[in-house]
């Protein structure tokens, strides 16, 4: 797939995707017209690679750790030093603690929704009840 496509399918600009080009992050080929081409498996490691950008890992950290990712898996890691593994622990500790928020904060946001409803489904529709047509949504 050409890079668009591949933008499209992930939600991730062409501009980033070069970049993680230029980080070895992806690794694309060139179709005789100078086009990029992306295998089907980049769209999964794309996101992937937004995940643990979002997580706080650096570009340096996840091009170490990519091996990880694909499966199946040949890890092999010669240059992995101390400090490298201390870090990648501090992250995953770090991931854990963040889900562990998340987690509170979607039961305590249900748990007022389920409050706050007065036997409304979460959209304002009593349960059970149909959505309007389109043609009922007009801007008054």
């Amino acid at each position: 797939m050409r890079i668009g496509e591949l933008s499209e399918r992930t939600d991730t600009s062409r501009r980033l995707l070069r970049y993680y080009e230029e980080q070895q992050l992806i690794v694309s080929t060139r179709s005789p017209n100078g086009y990029r081409e992306y295998d089907e498996r980049f769209v999964d490691r794309v996101m992937q690679i937004r995940g643990l950008l979002d997580a706080g890992l650096p570009t340096r950290i996840i091009k170490q750790i990519l091996p990880c990712l694909d499966k199946p898996r040949a890890i092999h890691f010669p240059d992995a030093t101390p400090e490298m593994l201390a870090t990648l622990a501090r992250e995953r500790d770090r991931m854990t603690e963040r889900i562990n928020c998340l987690i509170r904060n979607r039961d305590s946001v249900a748990e007022y929704l389920e409050a706050v409803s007065g036997g409304l489904a979460v959209d304002g529709r009593p349960d059970g009840a149909a959505a309007a047509p389109a043609d009922d949504l007009k801007p008054v």
